[in-house]
């Protein structure tokens, strides 16, 4: 049974299907990339690194796992209008999210058969994971009367280029922050059954696994590369990943507070525990790791993020979009200014204490 739930003021591109979301520097993108370079990357140094991920892979553990029963029906008649607001962003933005990883992924896999055979299967077989997450999520927003027209926006979307390294980068620590993401709401609903709102939650435990696996196959590709980690610039760039992703995550959760709070959990904590275990995770990939141990560190995030919501306030202002970009701007410049000092804290050389990573 489903219960329609469309806001008198949510965009809808025609009955039933939702508009997207506008396109902003939080909201999940589209990305291309140099399928040349990829196809031409050496993998030597992680050969059997990546012949282990790709088994993984083929292994195909939750092919029998995204598969919807009984306890979806009226799922959701329970809920208010708050929380079904909430949930039906967490869904959009989920969406959104793994189906660009699907196109990136089947983009890759198309470019690169015929010229890297390993590489072409990896990418198809992510691709796989990736277009299920998505149709799983899409279905689930049917319960809310609502859905996304992912035709729609693959046509429409704006794509971004990232250079392959920044795909790594990026694509790595998505993963690997998704992981802890699910697995740290699953455990929590594992405790607490009575904030188990919805029975998308029942699916994490497997779910954050194939997160898991897609992380250690982008891992074994970064240290196929040393340029990404054995040289200054390496750290560099891994630090600059490291900050970007973290900010925006705070900024992300902070936004979505309501959903953390109908689930019970409290968004600044399960914001530094998100961080901190992705944080040391990330160790196992990157030459330096931020200090998520200094006391400077989550304040100057959660700077970050109170200027976001200021700028967010600003824009759903009736004002001049001059007189709006004149209010911006020392919110513009505390961020800026924050993630300068987050930039340049003491990162943690995770290379000097490799033997000590587990």
């Amino acid at each position: 049974m489903v219960t329609a739930f469309s806001p008198s003021d949510t965009p809808m591109l025609r009955p039933g299907i939702k508009a997207p979301v506008q396109e902003t520097l939080l909201t999940p993108r589209f990305y291309t990339t140099d399928f040349e370079a990829i196809a031409n990357m050496v993998l030597d140094l992680q050969d059997n690194e990546i012949a282990a991920a790709l088994d993984e892979l083929r292994a195909d553990y939750n092919r029998h796992h995204f598969v919807r029963d009984e306890n979806f029906d009226g799922s959701i008649e329970h809920l208010d209008d708050k929380t079904r607001a909430a949930f039906i962003d967490f869904l959009e933005r989920s969406c959104t999210s793994e189906f660009s990883g699907f196109l990136l992924f089947k983009e890759l896999s198309r470019k690169l058969k015929g010229r890297s055979p390993v590489l072409a299967e990896a990418f198809g077989l992510l691709a796989r994971d990736e277009a299920r997450h998505a149709g799983f999520i899409n279905k689930a927003m049917v319960d809310f009367g609502l859905s996304l027209d992912l035709g729609y926006l693959t046509k429409k979307r704006t794509y971004t280029f990232f250079p392959p390294e920044w795909v790594i980068y990026s694509v790595y620590l998505s993963e690997k922050i998704g992981y802890w993401r699910y697995i740290l709401v699953f455990r929590h609903l594992e405790k607490h059954p009575e904030h188990n709102l919805y029975p998308l939650f029942n699916y994490f435990e497997n779910w954050c696994q194939d997160e898991n696996r897609h992380g250690d196959f982008f891992k074994a590709l970064l240290r196929s590369q040393p340029k990404m980690w054995d040289t200054w610039q390496g750290r560099l760039w891994g630090r600059f990943f490291l900050l970007t992703v973290f900010a925006t995550h705070t900024m992300t959760v902070f936004e979505r507070a309501d959903f953390y709070e109908a689930i019970g959990l409290d968004a600044q904590q399960y914001n530094i525990d998100v961080i901190r275990n992705t944080n040391e995770t990330s160790a196992r990939a990157f030459a330096e790791i931020m200090d998520t141990d200094n006391p400077k560190f989550f304040p100057l995030l959660e700077q970050c993020s109170e200027a976001n919501e200021k700028i967010a306030e600003i824009m759903m202002g009736d004002r001049p979009p001059l007189m709006k970009f004149i209010l911006k701007i020392p919110s513009i410049v505390t961020i800026i200014v924050c993630l300068l000092r987050l930039y340049f804290l003491k990162p943690i050389d995770a290379e000097a204490t490799r033997g000590e990573v587990h």
